[in-house]
């Protein structure tokens, strides 16, 4: 007998939405003995064939759907079919050398992150069910792309909720302790061992090639730089004078050796210093900018903690939009899943009606093609990039 979930009355209409997950309180309860990591099938009240997925009791995300399909089975071969499928997708316009490859759920590979940084895969397993095909993931990627290499980054907190460890290895090949990539025509170094999340933020590479023609022959601040990715393509695309700026000194000097890469370290700066007070003290002087970028970490990972960070956003804006000359650009990102485009707009329009500046909206942006977004589930939806004209 197949392990089975039977959801409470009106709890199976969370399924018809098309929604991956199905959560710990949803369930009535286990049939045929469900353990936790099995691939279980998902019945209605009254017993009807809803979805198949993997169970962990012991997640608020009990239950991750894998399909629809009553006839199709959740193995190997599925396992080896989307991987392929995935691939497949982002060889219509990627670079598969400088791209998210698996993007969970947006691949019907629910907590699996695969991203590829030259001939070096890391990978991310963020839930019980799928670190039981790991090998079958790894089989298939090899067969796949051909990987010089395959790191394991599994040292990510969420692991815990799913009862499993942090961990980070090799899983197949050769990984060196930091890769050359090439994005857009930029090099980076990336540590894909010992980087934040997967080494690299791959999510804007469409957002940074996007900045192309609002930044040539321009002065260019760009907070929260990281390892430099925005202030070196503004560098790429022609600007006159870049500073970057970051809390993390190491992160200054890995993005300093990243304007060397590129030649870029006459023209291409990077600063140590809090990005708010740096602004703060910089707005004070009337420190003036043709372009500013916004690209701040999560300002929060929960939904009781969005009003604070609306108002973290709105003080970098605010700040920024003062201290950009008459018709400059204000480039401005949030990775919040939590907060939503809608509150993200009326942020900036908030923070624009206080500056006493008038925007245009050249665009609104969303991540890069490779990080898919599932309809069905707005948290596929997280990164949000505006593109506005300041007026004074």
């Amino acid at each position: 007998m197949i392990p089975t979930i039977q959801l409470k009355p009106g709890k199976e209409k969370r399924v018809y939405t098309l929604h991956p997950w199905i959560f710990k309180s949803d369930i009535e309860k286990e049939l045929n003995g469900c353990a936790a990591g099995d691939i279980v099938d998902i019945i209605s009240s009254k017993g009807k064939f809803l979805a198949r997925g993997y169970y962990n009791p012991n997640s608020q995300i009990a239950l991750r759907i894998m399909t629809y399909n009553e006839e199709e089975a959740v193995d190997r071969d599925l396992v080896f079919r989307r991987i392929h499928e995935a691939v497949e997708y982002r060889r219509t316009f990627a670079d598969l050398k400088s791209c998210r490859l698996v993007f969970a759920e947006s691949d019907r590979l629910p907590a699996l992150i695969v991203d590829a940084f030259d001939d070096v895969l890391v990978l991310q397993c963020l839930a019980l069910g799928m670190e039981r095909f790991k090998k079958d993931i790894v089989d298939a990627l090899v067969e796949e792309v051909h990987p010089r290499g395959i790191w394991e980054r599994n040292d990510v907190p969420v692991r815990k909720l799913e009862g499993l460890e942090m961990c980070t290895g090799l899983l197949y090949g050769e990984v060196p302790d930091r890769v050359q990539m090439c994005e857009n025509g930029v090099k980076f170094w990336v540590d894909v061992k010992e980087g934040q999340k997967t080494g690299f933020f791959l999510d804007q590479k469409e957002n940074r090639a996007a900045i192309a023609p609002f930044v040539k022959g321009q002065k260019v601040l760009d907070c929260f730089t990281h390892t430099g990715s925005f202030a070196l393509h503004a560098g790429h695309y022609g600007a006159s004078e870049v500073t970057g700026v970051d809390i993390s000194e190491f992160a200054c000097e890995c993005a300093a050796e990243n304007a060397a890469l590129n030649h870029l370290e006459d023209r291409v700066h990077f600063v140590a210093a809090n990005a708010f007070d740096l602004l703060s003290e910089q707005s004070r002087k009337g420190e003036k900018y043709d372009v500013i970028i916004l690209d701040p970490p999560a300002f929060t990972k929960s939904r009781n903690a969005v009003d604070s960070a609306l108002r973290g956003y709105k003080e970098i804006n605010l700040r920024a939009m003062k201290m950009i000359r008459e018709g400059g650009y204000l480039i401005t990102c949030s990775c919040s899943q939590h907060v939503l485009p809608e509150m993200f707009r009326t942020m900036v329009l908030d923070a624009a009606k206080d500056a006493k500046v008038l925007l245009r909206q050249v665009e609104f942006r969303t991540q890069g093609k490779d990080h898919p977004i599932l309809p069905y589930a707005r948290e596929t939806e997280y990164l949000k990039c505006g593109i506005y004209q300041v007026f004074r």
